[in-house]
């Protein structure tokens, strides 16, 4: 385990680059029949009609997405215990077939919990920009690490 990031290795104002992702208009389309069938998530005439402008992903896709990057960027190196929830989501634009997501995680605090010694709280601010650097999604949220000098 000692090659983890733990508690003690997150300071605020760093950041985690997490990689990338292309999204299909065939990614879209299974994702939203399944979850989100709004016509503009499943019809390309439809989407061309809304406000959205053209076929867009759910933005629980987006964010789905986006949370395999975290996952697999951040969360799976290191001690991370979980989440109480998400304090703050924010869909920006909408996410096209073609667009390649690029994913990052900065770090706004840290906090060592009194009731429980073994463990700190890491608020993260996750982002999201698309091929344009246009910002598409942003959330915030508290996460769980266990530390590496317990009771420190």
């Amino acid at each position: 385990m000692s090659d983890l990031i733990h508690f003690e290795d997150f300071t605020p104002g760093q950041q985690f680059e997490l990689g990338s992702v292309t999204v299909s208009k065939e990614d879209i389309v299974e994702f939203a029949s399944e979850f989100d069938p709004q016509p503009f998530h499943v019809d390309e005439t439809a989407g061309k009609a809304s406000i959205l402008g053209g076929l867009a992903a759910s933005g629980w896709h987006t964010g789905s997405l986006v949370m395999n990057l975290l996952a697999t960027g951040l969360l799976n190196k290191s001690t991370g215990l979980g989440s109480p929830g998400i304090s703050k989501l924010q869909w920006k634009r909408p996410v096209f077939p073609g667009d390649t997501l690029f994913a990052t995680a900065q770090i706004l605090e840290t906090k060592n919990l009194r009731s429980r010694p073994e463990m700190g709280i890491v608020s993260v601010r996750v982002t999201a920009i698309n091929q344009s650097d246009a910002e598409v999604l942003r959330w915030e949220n508290p996460i769980l690490f266990a530390k590496r000098y317990p009771g420190a």
